[in-house]
């Protein structure tokens, strides 16, 4: 049985259908990507399967239907999202953006967040060196990383990762995509939604191609990306280069 499950989804704007009869799967410890261009309904996805946005069809998480659950019923299940914009809050600092992650938990009596959280300075040791410093003086590498970490402290089981690279230098999206990578170690399942397909389909172990709110083209990430369409459309190659 998948972790999640999300079967003909649908979610409009109104009477506007922005994703239209989308279905994917995603097993614990699995990391997968859904690429696609610009207005393609990757974000509103992700919204609607965070229960951000309301949608028609069916998803399931664990096996059980999210229908009816708030988002913070979500996050209590270990379903969490870092959003395109890190929505960090600017004015406090590193740690403190780190205990918000852990909030859920703390409501819980959990007693292993310290450990948590020395597990998070471990894999971003510049975010132990900023650890007092104010989250709006991060460098955009820095901010995406304590987005990541602050996300690994509510513990998820799916973690679901919104263009992470956006607006990075790319070496620093480099850095980036391998810490994705060595996510996989922990056990948590990854949905990520990149624009950088490159990118995407390096770390991913299947993908997902939407093109205006439809699934266009799926299956793992090395047949993918040597898939001619995928390869000229979002990987800058000639068809026939690809084919060959």
């Amino acid at each position: 049985m998948s972790l999640l499950e999300v079967r003909d989804l649908h979610v409009a704007y109104g009477k506007v259908e922005a994703v239209h009869g989308v279905s994917l799967a995603i097993d614990a410890g699995r990391i997968v990507t859904v690429i696609g261009p610009n207005g393609a309904g990757k974000t509103t996805l992700l919204g609607a399967i965070m229960g951000l946005l309301p949608s028609r069809g069916e998803i399931r998480y664990g096996g059980e239907s999210l229908a009816g659950l708030a988002v913070e019923e979500r996050v209590a299940q270990k379903l969490c999202l870092v959003p395109e914009r890190r929505e960090l809050f600017a004015a406090m600092s590193v740690a403190d953006n780190l205990e918000l992650g852990a909030f859920a938990r703390h409501r819980a009596g959990d007693r292993t967040i310290g450990q948590t959280r020395e597990e998070v300075y471990r894999r971003f040791p510049r975010l132990a060196e900023r650890r007092q410093q104010f989250a709006g003086t991060l460098s955009g590498g820095e901010r995406q990383m304590l987005a990541l970490g602050r996300a690994l402290m509510a513990k998820p089981a799916l973690l679901m990762l919104d263009e992470p690279s956006l607006g990075l230098a790319p070496l620093i999206v480099k850095e980036i995509f391998s810490i994705i990578s060595t996510l996989r170690e922990t056990g948590v399942a990854i949905l990520l939604v990149e624009q950088n397909a490159h990118a995407a389909l390096q770390v991913a172990d299947y993908g997902y191609v939407l093109e205006t709110g439809e699934l266009a083209i799926e299956g793992e990430s090395a047949v993918l990306a040597r898939e001619p369409r995928v390869a000229a459309t979002y990987l800058g190659q000639a068809a026939g280069n690809a084919a060959r």
